[in-house]
């Protein structure tokens, strides 16, 4: 049960997680008011991207919450979601509204970068997400926050997943300092992005 929990939740597609992932979540952990931190792999991403199988990207964010200790863990909140009759396309109001009725007492919050801030006509009802899930704002960028939030004043590591992949594909080792070791070996296991 998670009552009274306090749960930062680290959303996104992590195809693959990388390292930047995996400090993130550890500076938040150790520097933000929070319990846990929940990592929740999008199922389909809400723009039709291609991505790796949800199984393997939840396996690999066990992988990446594993090494960061028992605060962190994966949530298959997204699953759950999909798998509603009527489901259309995830939004993170209805996760965070998921997850409050799933754990009644908890409070959330929303792991984002500064990047986010930028795009929030995009999102379903931005106003009142926030309110039920103020954000933690990683990265700097002067933008206004919307109350409640938090910036880190940490900047995210630009690394980028888009990158990862292209160089798994092409067999290039510089990939190692970009993923943890477990992840490429399961990367590799698995036959992803070849």
């Amino acid at each position: 049960m998670t009552g009274g929990k306090r749960i930062a939740i680290f959303g996104g597609s992590f195809n693959p997680p990388h390292v930047a992932h995996q400090l993130v979540a550890l500076y938040v952990l150790e520097t933000q008011p929070v319990d846990e931190l929940w990592f929740v792999p999008t199922f389909a991403h809400p723009f039709g991207k291609h991505l790796a199988p949800y199984e393997d990207r939840f396996a690999m964010c066990e992988l990446a919450a594993a090494a960061l200790g028992p605060r962190a863990m994966v949530s298959r909140a997204e699953e759950w979601l999909a798998s509603r009759p009527g489901f259309v396309a995830s939004r993170t109001l209805d996760l965070i509204e998921d997850l409050q009725t799933r754990n009644p007492g908890a409070s959330f919050r929303l792991v984002v970068g500064t990047d986010i801030l930028h795009e929030t006509s995009k999102w379903h009802r931005w106003d009142e997400l926030v309110v039920q899930a103020p954000l933690i704002v990683v990265g700097r960028g002067g933008v206004a926050l919307p109350a409640g939030s938090t910036e880190t004043g940490l900047a995210m590591p630009e690394v980028s997943a888009t990158k990862i992949r292209e160089l798994v594909a092409a067999g290039d080792a510089s990939v190692a300092t970009l993923v943890p070791r477990d992840i490429r070996r399961y990367i590799t296991e698995h036959g992803l992005y070849a």
